[in-house]
């Protein structure tokens, strides 16, 4: 049983970098909003954090030693924002199995162990809640467990991580190379110094396996998603997209196979210009999510930044202060190797951009519609194939030297 003294839920928030600041910010300032809509009230008790220098309006609720709050019987909640899966998971398993709820925006801990941890979280009847992790401030856990659980979904497919898609944004719109593009994303703020969890791919492959899990019922680990970035997009690519009225955007997608498995995977697309993703810009995430009764919807939205994942976040701790006397009810399956399948070998239709000539093209029996672009070298074509795997498309390319190759979003 969860605690609750005196008819007061008390917080305590682990770190207090961006999210954990932005958490204590949004607790604070509208904490009377909060208690009515919670019908209880909310206060935070704790902040933990590494820094032997305690100051600020938070001072007098500055911990360094994790204990205090592991034995405090009147903390009810612990918000998670440490990243990654050393002290995090630690923490966390220790804050369950001492009758505590646990909110956390860290996707890489619930991608890797959220199996465990929702199991654990029903064992002690407490809640593990976790809607920032996936879409920052953008709802979308909540929806899919409930607002569509009418629905067997059959794909989701997202735009899920905003420093990528600002990288595309302004190589189609300002002509900017990746590098260009990186550093001017860096100067804002918009991607790390080490941008490699989000140039990779890496963010966005946490990402779906969150959704995935969600959406299809069984656990889904990043090494189970075949995962590429966009290290290799080229301004060149970027132009022959648009001469066929499509754009480049990084996607990670989960579709549900006829069989029942999941075939789950990041890569760069090529999409239609007209379609709703096609208009996703700069730093901005979407999720669409296709159902048997309700069709496509999207949900849009900042899929980062302090207060959007601070507003996300606190609204899961009041979703747990609410059942506060009970759990929160999310799971999933476990996983396992016969939950997903390999994206090999299901047929797409292909972008290829490789040294050679329409004529090797032609004599590889391809059946390719033969793209153009402005200043192309006389060595260079670029093509759109007919739906195959990817096997058969590279056993036809042999001889040739590859460029770049892209799925084309249908």
């Amino acid at each position: 049983m969860q605690n609750e003294v005196n008819g007061m839920v008390n917080i305590a928030i682990l770190g207090f970098g961006t999210v954990g600041s932005g958490v204590a910010e949004v607790l604070t300032k509208n904490s009377g909003l909060i208690d009515g809509r919670v019908n209880n009230q909310v206060r935070l008790k704790y902040i933990m954090r590494a820094r032997d220098i305690f100051e600020g309006p938070y001072k007098d609720l500055f911990v360094k030693d994790f204990s205090t709050i592991e034995h405090d019987p009147e903390v009810g909640i612990v918000v998670e924002t440490i990243g990654g899966v050393g002290a995090a998971l630690d923490y966390t398993t220790r804050a369950l199995k001492a009758g505590k709820s646990v909110v956390t925006a860290n996707k890489e801990l619930v991608a890797t162990h959220g199996y465990e941890l929702l199991q654990l979280a029903k064992e002690h009847g407490v809640s593990y809640l976790f809607e920032a992790s996936v879409g920052g401030g953008i709802p979308i856990l909540r929806p899919l467990n409930a607002c569509l659980a009418a629905n067997e979904v059959d794909q989701v497919t997202g735009i899920l991580n905003g420093t990528t898609n600002y990288i595309l944004t302004r190589m189609i719109k300002a002509g900017l190379t990746f590098e260009q593009a990186l550093k001017e994303a860096q100067d804002k703020g918009y991607a790390e110094k080490d941008p490699t969890a989000d140039v990779e791919g890496h963010d966005a492959c946490r990402k779906i396996c969150i959704l995935a899990s969600i959406a299809f019922g069984r656990h889904v680990y990043p090494r189970q998603v075949p995962t590429e970035g966009i290290t290799g997009v080229t301004l060149a690519d970027v132009a022959y997209a648009e001469s066929c009225n499509r754009k480049i955007k990084l996607l990670g997608r989960a579709v549900k196979e006829l069989d029942g498995k999941i075939c789950a995977y990041v890569a760069p697309h090529l999409i239609d210009a007209e379609a709703p993703l096609a208009g996703v810009e700069d730093v901005f995430n979407a999720i669409m999510v296709k159902g048997d009764a309700i069709g496509d919807v999207m949900f849009y939205g900042r899929g980062a930044g302090k207060l959007p994942t601070a507003s996300a976040v606190v609204a899961d701790v009041m979703d747990a202060a609410r059942h506060i006397r009970s759990r929160k009810r999310v799971e999933w399956g476990p996983g396992g190797e016969d939950v997903t399948v390999s994206p090999e070998g299901v047929p797409f239709r292909w972008y290829v951009r490789c040294a050679g000539t329409a004529e090797k093209v032609r004599a590889a029996g391809l059946d390719a519609a033969l793209l153009s672009r402005p200043g192309a070298p006389a060595d260079e074509v670029a093509f759109l194939t007919r739906a195959m795997p990817r096997g058969e498309l590279m056993s036809a390319l042999s001889g040739m030297e590859l460029g770049s190759l892209f799925r084309v979003l249908e």
